[in-house]
């Protein structure tokens, strides 16, 4: 269900003025309808493979790393790097290639970052687009860190043991421990840990041992996870109570859900949530789907989803699951 793979038909870098240097690039054709996608993490970064969501006869999609993530410099960085500063650089980016107003699409991490950006900048966005839903409150990371043991407990037990028993109750805090502590070795098996561990929660058929990893692809993995534990550790400055105050105002902008009910990563009832506090959204409980938004359940109703609004500027024509 992804389109074809494209190329960029521009790509640049956006200072921000405060030592952080975005990477951006557009694909798709430069009179589409305009789309920011907000990548997933916090702490990852975009791929090619994220722009076979847009249709390219029909969208101007912009892909933009965010501080600290993938091409984006300096990567790994937390310094000025917040949920405030993410918001404003949506909008810098906007301003400076010269559109009006964007859909907004954005999944896990993306997704409380949309709205975010809306609730600061609602004249800005013609519609959200939101996946695998993350309130960024301390149910959403308890549940990633502890409560998915209960379906998960072969992986859940191999990811703890990488610490001391005493610090199993609360893993997040072992995580950013391990990261404060600046040990090299032991941030290294660490991040590879946490990888293997979100890996086999977004797909329980992945091999539970990883494969060997070269030291930049290693390196990239600290610095991914030391992004995501500055943002966690501080419910990604937002907390699910704020984000749903944002969501409550968005009223009247089209606005879809496409959620896994097998996502072991993102609570279903975080897109449940969302949905009963926004009227007129439209959201679909993809059965079989899980956090992966390329597996084909989930890609096909996320892509029906992107098509529709191309069509008519809203979801009205869209069949959710």
């Amino acid at each position: 269900m992804l389109h074809a793979a494209i190329d960029p038909f521009d790509q640049g870098l956006l200072a921000t003025g405060d030592g952080h240097t975005l990477h951006y690039e557009q694909v798709g054709r430069v009179d589409g309808v305009p789309a920011v996608f907000l990548h997933g993490g916090p702490g990852s970064g975009c791929s090619p493979r994220q722009r076979r969501f847009f249709d390219p006869q029909r969208y101007r999609a912009v892909l933009f790393d965010q501080r600290g993530c993938g091409r984006s410099t300096p990567r790994g960085d937390t310094r000025h790097n917040t949920t405030a500063h993410l918001v404003e650089d949506i909008e810098r980016l906007r301003e400076h290639l010269g559109i009006d107003r964007w859909l907004v699409v954005g999944g896990s991490w993306g997704s409380a970052l949309a709205l975010a950006y809306a609730g600061h900048h609602r004249e800005r966005v013609a519609g959200l687009l939101l996946r695998g839903v993350f309130l960024t409150g301390r149910a959403d990371t308890d549940w990633f860190f502890h409560g998915v043991r209960a379906l998960a407990p072969d992986d859940w037990e191999r990811f703890a043991a990488h610490f001391p028993r005493r610090h199993r109750r609360n893993l997040l805090d072992a995580c950013a421990r391990v990261f404060a502590r600046g040990d090299a070795d032991a941030v290294v098996r660490t991040a590879y840990a946490w990888s293997l561990y979100e890996h086999r929660l977004l797909d329980p058929a992945a091999p539970q041992a990883g494969p060997a990893l070269s030291a930049d692809l290693l390196a990239t993995l600290v610095d991914r996870y030391r992004v995501q534990i500055h943002y966690l550790a501080r419910r990604c400055f937002l907390g699910e109570r704020t984000l749903l105050g944002h969501a409550a105002g968005l009223h009247g902008i089209p606005m879809a859900i496409v959620h896994g009910r097998e996502d072991r990563v993102c609570r279903p009832l975080a897109a449940w949530r969302l949905h009963r506090s926004v009227a007129g959204s439209r959201l679909a409980l993809v059965a079989g789907g899980g956090h992966d938004p390329f597996a084909p359940a989930m890609a096909t109703a996320f892509v029906g989803a992107l098509d529709a609004f191309a069509g008519t500027g809203d979801f009205s024509g869209w069949m959710p699951a």
